[in-house]
């Protein structure tokens, strides 16, 4: 603390109420803010002779001012300390990344026909929402199970009213294409009740429903809707066994662990909604290595759930401070008992140690990963808007020679770098040599057909090497196979071609996204399209070497090994097949007429 400030004379001033207050360095910046329940002992204690812990006594040699407001009760002073956190972001307090929020699943429940879908923000009262869910990830999971078990629609509703016949979901059987009367309201009402009892966790209720579905089929002798019936009971029982379900009578509850490891602190949390385990997500609060776990999850528990909503129990692996205040702050807030629990048994001691499990896995990813290649993420996560790190980001490009033997990358990254197993190629094929814009909608829709029908993950964000031209197409590819909540973003190269000039359009804006060239984000959308490039171009030298390689009878259909060699030894070659007619192809063994006829016009087409 500066010399020139009095402490003894300042502290004879401080009420001994509740209230919050602030450390100030030399600059004025706001280094560090905290409630008391009693101001004046609590700022006491940090000018008392005996000796601080290392991070007070860091504090203090920067601290050369305090600034005091006084409130009412203590209940408000922790939501002050919450709101100058989140507005100043001192160092030495504990900090989670701001803009987190949690992802849910919503029923339009005042529709005719009701329609699932993906959510985040504010929740209108007029919809029913399912969740939170732990990510993104996990709400297309469990959208992916519902349109397979109960056939709901998940379409935009543009989309849906305007449909003149079935879609491909229908064909594939993940939807009853209410869009174009191939079932009632009320036969799809049933389905919808069934969907929102498997998000509540009543499976038992829903195979007790289509079990006597079923048996009314079977006895209306309507063998093959009991058959679609009994399918769906299997494929449930089949989803069942595979959850993860807790036990005793508890059914909301968040699990949170505090590991610290060469001074970075992990906290993860386990989230069991309606009985279901549905995952867990971690999260890496910025503070000093020599912070208590106790601070730490007191501090995330203030933070994070004063800007989420709090189940009714929270289990903790460590006694935190403020244990009661924090009680009655959530629960005001969320207008419902929430309670926090430190000392546990049972099958809630299991769930911490699960929870300890994955902080500690998620450290050791955290510290496996490069710093910088972190912080790109982190910078285009910011620029694009993303409410946490994109998990899957997938680029695509072209590649060909004066429009032949074209081939398509598709290159995927995540947190932790390329996933080159889940890269693909695709070759192009039935456009107009050098049509890039068509060869992207080809690779486009062939890709994501695939994820549609549930053989690939949604990824969350797609890059289109190339300007407004390619990233339209891609647009409108996504929008037609119900993937429109996808972020698409097309990467056109800058003047001259040089790195750092290119331009970024993000769908749906009509101007280019201003980025200077030494942005982290920048270089991450850089190396991922660069892999891309690299991806395709080595894909299509191989697509050209073998063109080259090969011969023009290869590409005649029915025209196997053994009759090419056949041809060949009988002609002498190539030149001798090429100055032969029909009738002496014809003549070689296993040369019908037909084929006979391709052979020549091939020979002879161009």
């Amino acid at each position: 603390m500066d010399e020139s400030f009095d402490a003894k004379r300042f502290l004879a001033t401080l009420s001994p109420g509740p209230g919050v207050y602030r450390m100030l360095d030399e600059s004025g910046t706001v280094i560090y803010v905290g409630k008391a329940r009693n101001l004046r002992r609590r700022v006491a204690s940090y000018f008392g002779s005996k000796a601080h812990h290392p991070k007070t006594q860091a504090l203090m040699n920067r601290a050369v001012d305090v600034q005091v407001t006084v409130t009412e009760t203590e209940t408000e002073a922790l939501l002050l300390e919450y709101n100058l956190i989140k507005a100043h972001q001192p160092r030495f307090n504990v900090l989670l990344r701001d803009g987190k929020s949690y992802p849910y699943i919503k029923l339009t429940v005042a529709q005719e026909f009701p329609r699932f879908e993906f959510h985040r923000g504010p929740r209108p009262p007029k919809h029913r929402y399912f969740g939170p869910f732990p990510s993104a990830g996990a709400v297309r999971q469990t959208l992916g199970q519902l349109q397979k078990l109960f056939r709901v629609r998940q379409c935009a509703d543009s989309y849906f009213a305007n449909r003149s016949r079935a879609c491909l979901q229908h064909q594939i059987r993940r939807c009853t294409a209410p869009c174009v009367g191939l079932i009632d309201a009320a036969e799809y009402r049933t389905d919808v009740d069934n969907a929102v009892r498997f998000l509540s966790g009543r499976n038992d209720a829903v195979l007790v429903d289509l079990q006597a579905r079923m048996d009314r089929a079977a006895e209306a002798l309507e063998y093959e809707r009991a058959a679609l019936y009994r399918d769906q009971i299997a494929a449930i029982k089949d989803v069942q066994g595979r959850q993860v379900v807790v036990g005793g009578r508890i059914r909301d509850a968040d699990v949170l662990a505090a590991v610290c490891l060469t001074g970075t602190w992990c906290v993860a949390v386990l989230m069991i909604r309606n009985g279901r385990m549905l995952g867990s997500r971690t999260f890496f609060p910025k503070t000093s290595a020599h912070t208590e776990s106790g601070e730490v999850l007191s501090a995330f528990v203030a933070q994070h759930y004063f800007a989420q909503e709090a189940p009714p129990e929270i289990i903790v692996g460590t006694a935190i401070d403020d244990q009661a205040l924090l009680e009655a702050a959530l629960s005001e807030r969320g207008g419902r008992r929430v309670g926090i629990r430190a000392r546990v048994r049972g099958h809630r001691r299991r769930w911490l140690d699960m929870a300890t499990a994955n902080a500690e896995q998620g450290l050791k990813t955290q510290q496996a990963t490069n710093a910088t290649y972190s912080r790109r993420y982190e910078s285009l996560a910011d620029l694009l808007g993303f409410d946490d790190l994109p998990e899957r980001i997938e680029c695509f490009d072209i590649s060909h020679t004066g429009g032949q033997n074209t081939v398509a990358s598709c290159v995927v990254f995540g947190p932790q770098g390329p996933l080159k197993s889940d890269y693909r190629r695709f070759n192009i094929s039935g456009v107009e040599p050098g049509d890039d814009y068509a060869a992207i909608e080809q690779a486009v829709t062939r890709r994501y057909r695939r994820v549609r029908k549930g053989e690939a993950p949604v990824p969350d964000l797609v890059l289109i090497d190339g300007g407004r031209g390619q990233l339209g197409k891609a647009v409108a590819v996504m929008q037609d196979l119900q993937l429109g909540d996808v972020r698409l973003v097309g990467v056109a190269k800058g003047q001259g071609r040089k790195p750092g000039r290119e331009r970024l359009f993000v769908a749906g804006a009509d101007e280019p996204l201003p980025i200077p060239a030494d942005a982290p984000a920048l270089h991450l959308v850089q190396q991922i399209r660069d892999e891309a490039h690299r991806f395709a171009i080595t894909a299509h030298r191989q697509r050209r070497a073998r063109a080259q390689q090969g011969s023009v009878l290869d590409a005649i259909p029915g025209l196997g090994p053994q009759r090419r060699k056949a041809l060949l030894k009988a002609f002498g070659g190539m030149q001798g097949l090429k100055r032969s007619g029909i009738d002496d192809l014809v003549a070689v063994k296993g040369i019908s007429r037909n084929l006979a006829e391709r052979i020549y016009h091939r020979l002879h087409s161009d």
